[in-house]
């Protein structure tokens, strides 16, 4: 199955141009870190591919389905995990994964299979009656990332995911996450740290509503730190 493609994307907000002839491509299975600095347009792009905005020009598909063609089909492949927290801090682990598979018509025993195998792979299971409220900041994060595979998605949508962790938890999460690509889940990973990024991910800077580079990051870097390697050229690009 095709993995996310997005084709000379624009968008503007007014006179302010938000993105600007955006392509890139993440083959199936693939992790993919989009990195860019605060205000690089990161978020703008998170919000078209979720359809929260329509893009000005291009393209979005979603495991072969057009976004703009066929909005349901492609919205159903994605999982989603926002910047800041949904959860429903009242409510258990497993509550909030319950509500959410409702959401989706999920019920019953096939509910509970998903969310305890959701679970189980963000190591999440044991805490499943614990409520939101009492868990680190790390565990909401692993709890929201279990909650967004429920329905099987096979794009996992992730928006600066490890902000305001600790190291550890960063590390933590973002080894959870390749290994649901390792299981054949596409996943678009935001961030402007590069720590989160390995030599063999795909990678995709942003930088001023444009792409400055796409490919695997190790290419992209040709033996350059990455760190070293982003700062350059988001400092000739400004």
């Amino acid at each position: 199955m095709n993995g996310l493609s997005v084709s000379h994307l624009s968008y503007s907000y007014g006179a302010k141009q938000a993105l600007e002839d955006v392509s890139f491509d993440v083959p199936a299975g693939q992790f993919c870190a989009l990195l860019g600095p605060n205000g690089a347009g990161k978020s703008t792009l998170f919000a078209l591919l979720t359809r929260l905005l329509r893009p000005t020009d291009g393209s979005i598909t979603v495991a072969g389905h057009d976004m703009a063609r066929k909005p349901r089909l492609a919205l159903a492949q994605l999982g989603i995990v926002f910047q800041q927290t949904t959860l429903d801090m009242d409510l258990s682990v497993r509550q909030n994964l319950n509500y959410f598979a409702a959401l989706h018509g999920i019920s019953g025993r096939d509910a509970k299979r998903r969310i305890d195998a959701a679970l189980d792979k963000l190591s999440m299971l044991d805490r499943a009656g614990e409520k939101a409220r009492a868990l680190n900041g790390g565990h909401r994060r692993r709890t929201e990332i279990a909650r967004a595979l429920i329905h099987k998605p096979s794009v996992l949508l992730l928006d600066e995911p490890t902000v305001g962790l600790d190291a550890a938890a960063r590390a933590s999460i973002t080894q959870h996450v390749h290994q649901l690509c390792d299981e054949g889940t596409t996943v678009l990973w935001a961030t402007h740290l590069t720590d989160e990024i390995s030599p063999d991910d795909h990678l995709v800077i942003l930088h001023r509503a444009q792409v400055l580079a796409t490919g695997r990051c190790a290419d992209i870097c040709n033996g350059t730190p990455l760190q070293e390697k982003f700062l350059t050229m988001t400092a000739t690009a400004a």
